[in-house]
């Protein structure tokens, strides 16, 4: 039996069926792939980004599969910016089930050391990448400890573990985000509430062709193949611990391997 043919079970419905999905970063690469892979399982999304053109056509490709979604244009180094998103959120749809805290700012290309690095590039890449996460945690934490339900996920990188020269502020900010996911999932323990940081692995996307535009993009891991495995997170397919930091090829391998066991049943 295929994995598809488990998903054609009469008694199927949408894992996120009216679940509303918040996605920072929302417009393209792994932002764009997710809300595209929550959509298909029932999700309302509420996408931001500060790229108009992008984000609409996002929003228009959400719109396609039947999803109701609020689209946001939005500066992430913006205290207010991410106060807007939270309230505008709520006023439309109620609540947050999930928040994917997607967002990312790279720093300068070509990526420079630190002892180079402009201090105002650095605040830049840290607002982003580390308190802007933060600060919307804060603004959905209140809702989901109420209903003793919701699930985050930050979105962390090798760099956060391994010391590549260069990657600075962006590096600096992620392992941050890996150890305020370990003290909020701390702090909300038996809430209801899990979290999660989880390093993608190496995509084809913009940011990475920026920072290292010497790789192979066929070596490289598409958006769209990770996608799957965070819907499998949110909706607590994957038996992990509340506070993990987890690998997204680890992820890939253990649905390949659950796929596999449904294919060839003992």
């Amino acid at each position: 039996m295929s994995r598809l043919r488990l998903r054609a079970d009469d008694h199927w419905m949408p894992r996120l069926d009216g679940q509303v999905a918040l996605i920072t970063g929302g417009s393209k690469g792994l932002g764009r792939a997710t809300a595209l892979a929550f959509a298909r399982e029932g999700a309302w999304l509420v996408i931001c980004a500060r790229g108009e053109p992008e984000l609409r056509r996002v929003e228009s490709e959400l719109v396609v599969l039947g999803a109701p979604v609020l689209a946001l244009t939005a500066d992430l180094r913006s205290a207010r910016d991410i106060e807007r998103i939270a309230a505008l959120a709520f006023h439309r749809f109620g609540r947050i089930d999930v928040l994917l805290n997607n967002a990312s700012e790279l720093g300068p290309t070509p990526l420079p050391y630190l002892a180079d690095y402009p201090p105002h590039a650095f605040a830049d890449a840290v607002a982003v990448d580390l308190v802007a996460p933060f600060r919307l945690t804060q603004a959905v934490i209140g809702d989901m400890l109420r209903r003793r339900r919701g699930v985050i996920v930050n979105i962390s990188s090798d760099a956060a573990v391994t010391p590549y020269a260069g990657w600075g502020a962006y590096a600096i900010s992620k392992s941050g985000i890996d150890a305020m996911t370990r003290i909020w999932a701390v702090e909300l323990a038996d809430s209801g509430v899990r979290m999660y940081s989880l390093d993608p692995g190496d995509m084809d996307t913009a940011m990475h062709r920026a920072a290292l535009p010497e790789d192979d993009p066929a070596s490289l891991l598409d958006p769209t193949t990770v996608a799957p495995a965070i819907v499998d997170l949110v909706t607590g397919a994957f038996e992990v611990q509340n506070g993990a930091r987890l690998r997204g090829p680890d992820l890939l391998a253990a649905r390949t391997n659950r796929a596999r066991a449904v294919e060839s049943p003992a």
